[in-house]
Order: structure tokens, then C-alpha cells, then sequence
């Protein structure tokens, strides 16, 4: 072959070449870049929360490390699946990730999540978990767990107590209890965490079943803690014991996690994963995650896919035992 030919050969596979790169999404092109601009970081609860607290710690840590914004955008709603369905639907460039609940394994199953958690998202990191329990009134007739069993047994359907939502952990964690109890009791459902335990401090209901809102309530001697509902007791509230050891079989511990649209470039992926990996271990993040007593529980991103595979196998079964269909559809 000629010098020429090789020559106009040579220019011909480099045009080519070239005209394949600008038919790349702009996000494939540039992700030994990545990232180039801010990026949006969706937590699917109201701002303020201790679940928006701890998601701006890690976003805090991780912009450091990536040297853009980690901006968060709080798309509440849902019991969180307004933001997990728009972490879904978004672009896999990167830049949109966001927090995702575990719940997304039950609320996608009930029918109120339009995604499926175990292939329309890129796991990148699970995070930290959260701290469940049982807190009655000081003066409440229930001063133990078993006083609260013993009633509710002889008086089916009275006891009445608040939840943050019908198909949410702290529903869902209570039915699972009172099965195991063998009673049952009156839910009373509310959009948020933050009116149950008004109404709760009230007096218009016999007990709050939620995260760790109780706990200053605690502190301050305006709550009794009856029951806490992880593996193992709390370190803050050490004198109250789990369901576990009080007879009853259920832990709940409902960890979250942070993720990114399926089909993100792998190098993309590792770039966040590390910066994630970094930011769960900083002392911030530890710091903060211990105030609202969220014990860490970092996975990295393959190993959170497992885990979430596991747990939509589990949360099949539960929806069976439960009933749960029938009670979100009674609301």
C-alpha cells in the first residue's frame, strides 16, 4: 500500500474514529473526568430530620473528596419513595445519586414504588442503620414491655399506638412484634415520625413506635423506653433491653444506603463508591450518626446489592405473614 493511501486510510479511521465519540452520551465521554460539575444528591426525607442530618455529613466528607459539591435536594414524600423513584428515572451520568431507603424492597413489592430495587439502581454504599423502640408515657400503666403484652392479651385491639406510616419499618416492625407476642394491637397511622410523637406526648395514644425521636424525650424523663429493636442494645440507652431479649424474635433495624440510577460506567461507580467508602468511616460522619444513635453498618456497593437481594426475599415472605396488601390498601 501507498504512503498516500495510508495516509487517507489513517484519516478515515480517525474521522471515524472520532464521529463514534460524539455519538457517546456526553457522561461516557468524559468519565475519566468525572466529575467536571456539582453533583445532586436526593434524600427522600423532609430536611431537618436525622435522616437529612447524616446524609449532609456524608455529602460533606464525600465533596471533599471528589472536589465538587455534593448538593443535597430533599424530595420527601411517600414514606421516601418519591425520592428513590426519582433516583430511579435519572440520567446514569453520576451526577444524581441519592439516599435509598431498605424499604424499597417492601414499597416496590405493595405496589408503591414504580421501580424494581434489585435492577434499576447502582448500589454504592449501605451506610448506617437506625434505632428503633417502644416509649410509653411516665406515668403510664405499662411500666414494662410484658405489663403492655399482658394487657393487650386480655384487652384484644385497645392498645393503641402511633407509627410513622402504614407499610413503613415502624409499622411493619410492630405488626411483626405483636405476631410474635401473640396480640393485637390498634395502629394508628401519621405522616411522619414527628406528629406521632406529638400526639404520643399528648397523651391521644398509648405508645410510639419510631426511630430515635424519643430519645431526648427519654433523656429528659418525658418518655419510659419499654423496648429497643436492634441485635443488640443501644449504647445511649443501655438499660433498656431489646425485643430479642425480652422473649420475642424480631429485629429491626432498617439500614440505609446510597445509590445511583442503574447502568452508571463502572469507573464512574468506583470514583463514588470510594469517595462513599471514605466518607461512612470519617470521624463526621461517626460523630453525627452517633448523636441520632445510627449505628454504622457500612457495606460497600456489591456487597449492598446482596444485601438487598436478601432482603426483598425476606420482605416477600413478611408481606405473605403479614397481610400487608390488605392493610395498605385499608390505609
Amino acid at each position: 500500500m501507498t504512503d498516500i493511501k495510508l495516509q487517507r486510510r489513517s484519516l478515515v479511521l480517525g474521522a471515524a474514529a472520532g464521529t463514534a465519540g460524539l455519538l457517546l452520551p456526553a457522561w461516557a465521554r468524559a468519565a475519566d473526568e468525572f466529575p467536571v460539575r456539582p453533583i445532586q444528591f436526593i434524600c427522600p426525607w423532609p430536611a431537618g430530620g436525622t435522616a437529612d442530618a447524616s446524609m449532609r455529613a456524608i455529602c460533606q466528607v464525600a465533596s471533599r473528596v471528589l472536589k465538587q459539591p455534593v448538593t443535597v435536594d430533599n424530595r420527601a414524600g411517600a414514606a421516601g419513595m418519591i425520592g428513590a423513584k426519582a433516583i430511579a428515572a435519572a440520567k446514569p451520568d453520576g451526577y444524581t445519586i441519592g439516599q435509598i431507603p431498605i424499604s424499597v424492597t417492601r414499597f416496590s413489592q405493595l405496589g408503591s414504588l414504580q421501580a424494581d430495587p434489585r435492577k434499576d439502581f447502582t448500589y454504592l454504599a449501605r451506610t448506617s442503620g437506625q434505632t428503633f423502640g417502644i416509649a410509653v408515657l411516665p406515668d403510664s400503666k405499662f411500666k414494662t414491655l410484658k405489663d403492655m403484652v399482658a394487657f393487650a392479651k386480655a384487652n384484644p385491639g385497645k392498645v393503641t399506638y402511633a407509627h410513622a406510616g402504614v407499610g413503613g419499618a415502624t409499622h411493619v416492625g410492630m405488626e411483626e412484634f405483636a405476631m410474635a407476642a401473640g396480640v393485637k394491637l390498634n395502629a394508628i397511622a401519621y405522616k411522619g415520625g414527628a406528629a406521632a410523637l406529638n400526639d404520643t406526648l399528648g397523651g391521644q395514644v398509648d405508645m410510639l413506635a419510631d426511630s430515635s425521636s424519643w430519645a431526648p424525650h427519654v433523656e429528659a424523663g418525658k418518655l419510659r423506653l419499654l423496648a429497643t429493636w436492634g441485635e443488640q442494645r443501644t449504647p445511649r440507652f443501655k438499660d433498656t433491653p431489646t425485643l430479642k431479649e425480652q422473649g420475642f424474635n424480631v429485629v429491626v433495624d432498617a439500614p440505609n444506603g446510597i445509590g445511583a440510577p442503574a447502568g452508571l460506567p463502572a469507573d464512574v461507580e468506583k470514583k463514588l463508591r470510594d469517595a462513599f467508602r471514605f466518607a461512612v468511616n470519617s470521624d463526621e460522619f461517626k460523630a453525627v450518626a452517633a448523636k441520632i444513635d445510627a449505628p454504622l453498618m457500612y457495606l460497600d456497593g456489591p456487597d449492598y446489592k446482596k444485601y438487598v437481594n436478601t432482603v426483598y426475599e425476606r420482605e416477600t415472605q413478611l408481606i405473605q405473614r403479614l397481610k400487608l396488601k390488605d392493610l395498605v390498601e385499608k390505609g
